[in-house]
């Protein structure tokens, strides 16, 4: 018997890879349309209509986008950060630095507060540095990768 079929459904309860619901799977089943077909732009519209109550906006810009979580993560900054933005990235691993990274290249004026690789940040000392100045944004990566990495 083939080894891909004796795997059965496993509750991942992870950051990433995640379940994947019985709908999907048939979906993922179905013909492939083209991003130009007529009918994969009515399919668009309807999902960038039913994004924007969960977004909170009723723009008309509000749209799905497939890429990496770095990519997630860049197009979030590009929204939110302007030139000159005072942001404060809490860094404990590789995505902190990376976000420090893109912040600064959108011409944010980034403080990174930096705290050992793979352990997690320090309350006392982020509510130090928050009183120290005034920001427009803070990040940090809620489930960082192993300093192995």
């Amino acid at each position: 018997m083939n080894a891909l079929n004796q795997i059965r459904e496993t509750l991942l309860m992870g950051p990433g890879p995640s379940c994947v619901p019985p709908e999907v799977y048939a979906a993922l089943s179905l013909p492939i349309v083209g991003h130009l077909d007529p009918r994969f732009i009515a399919v668009m519209d309807e999902i960038k209509e039913m994004l924007r109550p969960v977004m909170q906006t009723d723009h008309e810009a509000t749209m799905p986008m497939s890429g990496t979580g770095s990519a997630g993560m860049e197009a979030c900054f590009v929204n939110l950060i302007e030139p000159g933005d005072r942001v404060l990235v809490l860094v404990n691993g590789v995505f902190g630095k990376r976000m420090a990274d893109v912040a600064g290249r959108l011409g944010a004026r980034v403080d990174a507060l930096e705290f050992e690789w793979g352990t997690p940040v320090e309350v006392p000392a982020v509510g130090r540095k928050l009183a120290s100045a005034d920001y427009s944004l803070v990040a940090v990566v809620h489930a960082e990768t192993s300093p192995a990495y």
